[in-house]
């Protein structure tokens, strides 16, 4: 199943149930958001306050001339990729709240496991995110474990991919979270 930009995940199954069958939560894998482009352009204005706050003293996320020399053009460091799918917490006229990661709390409401963790992350760096770009997620369900139990509580693990790709299409990462969530 996909989704265009934003718009409403329809779950496999009605109502929020941490007992459905591994049948109905297995129709969740391969299920698709398209987040679409973030709110934020690539911008030098972040990048210097990412780099104080990580205290990143690569001179070419500092020096633009130096790093057109050094790597061919303007670019952020790595580390930021997902700084550019985050919706703002805020914007005049908006009527709808946006979460990052929206695929993985709908599954999370939809098998009523409220809580969770990020028991793993692996990023793959593709090509760099240039200064000026903007930047499109898309989140696809990998896989869904059978309910577990373990020390935190009853819940489930399940992997969520983000394919982040610029405004030429190209891939800048792709981005695989394993979750727990759990009652």
């Amino acid at each position: 199943m996909t989704t265009d930009s934003h718009s409403a995940v329809r779950a496999p199954a009605d109502a929020p149930d941490p007992a459905r069958t591994d049948d109905e939560v297995r129709a969740w894998v391969g299920v698709v958001l398209d987040a679409g482009f973030g709110e934020v352009v690539a911008e030098q204005g972040y990048v210097l306050h990412w780099n104080e706050a990580v205290e990143n003293t690569n001179p070419i996320y500092w020096d633009e001339d130096l790093c057109r020399e050094v790597v061919g053009d303007h670019i952020a460091p790595s580390s930021m990729l997902s700084v550019w799918m985050r919706p703002l917490m805020f914007k005049p006229g908006r009527t709808e709240f946006f979460r990052p990661l929206e695929l993985h709390f709908k599954l999370k409401d939809v098998l009523g496991l409220p809580k969770g963790i990020v028991a793993s992350n692996e990023i793959v760096f593709g090509e760099p995110v240039v200064i000026g770009d903007r930047v499109r997620t898309v989140q696809t369900v990998r896989s869904i474990s059978p309910v577990k139990q373990i020390k935190l509580g009853t819940g489930r693990f399940w992997t969520i991919d983000v394919t982040y790709t610029n405004q030429r299409n190209e891939v800048v990462g792709v981005e695989s979270y394993d979750f727990f969530c759990y009652q």
